[in-house]
């Protein structure tokens, strides 16, 4: 199969080849995304097919498409739901504004339904309508060539495997998939295996892996079963939030070439990348996407000390969004920048005095964050907080 290109890149393929130090470039694991004509080889259905006629008759007729949207080295942001606040319905024109304002950041690409974006208080229509109202807002803002990842993973091969239907037809061209959890004393190594394998099999998306012990009742997938699971043809990535680095490096430096090994948190972009993987998704990237994608530009760039005390950075406000989970994140969404809400209930919505510590524990970041914002200027060093943010004002210093 001939490798995906970044053709919507500002750099030219060679130029942007170059600069990315061994990161690669094309993402050449993954599998075509396969057409409703698609036959196995004795002329009968694929049972991926079968479920993709019984969508397609419910869906206005709607059919498969290849995409052009390939994953790109970089960061990725999973975004959040939004809600009203008094109703908790779906808040479609922020999560519109809020996609947009994302990628005009430099964020290379959006999860949907993922664990910021509040998927398990979704219903399975609600999950559909933000993906689309995404994947619309892209579009509509000039940003076709991004691609859409959706967090497909359930309880049973078979709903996760419609759910990646549902992420297709939605607008969706990728799906990230947890392990299951519910009856953990009774899943071993090979069953795990074999649920990543029966759902790649038969989604019309290629998937991502998704490790995240927490939210599996510390189930941690090893580095031997990932790499094997990344010579599937239709799994072209993983996302590590368990943050070892080690299993990171075994994992990019053992799968196929392309296969998207990220990192799933933003206090490690800079390890993650020095160990071989191609980018992060992290959900800090809503709250500050510009400094979240400069240390990716930064590492690209080769100017190694500044991207190591932006990353020091970027880390310290990353610890603020992990103590504070999406209730924080929507918190600081709504000091600093006027919306956000709240999540959904049961989610406890915070006190005012909670508000303020979110306020404080993301301060820093968000003043390089809008120094970055008005172009690294000498004038908009922040001199005035150098005794409150040394480390701050001295990577200002040598940004300008």
């Amino acid at each position: 199969m001939p490798p995906h290109t970044n053709e919507h890149s500002g750099h030219s393929d060679s130029d942007l080849t170059l600069s990315l130090s061994g990161l690669a470039l094309h993402s050449e694991a993954g599998a075509p995304h396969l057409g409703s004509n698609h036959r196995v080889s004795n002329g009968k259905k694929s049972r991926r097919s079968i479920l993709t006629d019984s969508y397609l008759k419910t869906h206005n007729g709607n059919s498969f498409c290849e995409t052009h949207r390939p994953l790109r080295p970089g960061i990725y942001a999973p975004t959040p739901a939004f809600f009203d606040p008094h109703t908790e319905d779906l808040d479609l024109p922020t999560i519109k504004s809020h996609s947009v304002r994302l990628v005009k950041a430099g964020i290379v690409g959006l999860v949907t339904q993922g664990s910021n974006g509040e998927a398990v208080h979704l219903s399975q229509s609600e999950r559909r309508t933000v993906t689309a109202a995404t994947r619309k807002a892209l579009d509509d803002a000039g940003f076709s060539h991004v691609p859409v990842i959706v967090g497909c993973g359930a309880q049973s091969t078979r709903e996760s495997i419609e759910l990646c239907h549902d992420a297709m037809l939605s607008g969706g061209d990728y799906a990230m998939v947890l392990p299951p959890a519910y009856y953990r004393a009774l899943y071993n190594g090979e069953s795990q295996y074999e649920f990543f394998s029966d759902i790649a099999n038969d989604s019309p998306i290629p998937i991502l892996i998704y490790n995240y012990p927490g939210a599996v009742a510390g189930i941690d997938l090893d580095s031997d079963t990932i790499t094997k699971l990344s010579k599937h043809p239709n799994i072209v990535g993983c996302k590590l939030t368990c943050g070892n680095t080690g299993k990171l490096a075994r994992v990019a430096n053992a799968a196929p070439s392309g296969f998207m090994t990220m990192g799933g948190s933003s206090d490690f972009t800079l390890q993650s990348l020095i160990a071989g993987g191609k980018g992060v998704i992290g959900g800090l990237a809503n709250i500050a996407p510009k400094a979240c994608a400069e240390v990716f530009n930064l590492y690209v760039e080769g100017r190694s000390e500044e991207a190591e005390k932006m990353q020091a950075v970027v880390a310290r406000g990353d610890w603020g969004a992990i103590k504070g989970g999406v209730v924080g994140t929507k918190s600081c969404l709504q000091t600093y920048f006027g919306y956000g809400g709240f999540g959904r209930r049961p989610l406890p919505r915070p006190t005012p005095a909670q508000d303020a510590v979110y306020k404080e524990d993301f301060r820093e970041l968000l003043l390089l964050e809008e120094f970055l914002e008005n172009g690294c200027r000498d004038s908009g060093i922040h001199s005035d907080r150098i005794k409150e943010f040394p480390q701050l004002v001295e990577l200002e210093r040598m940004l300008v």
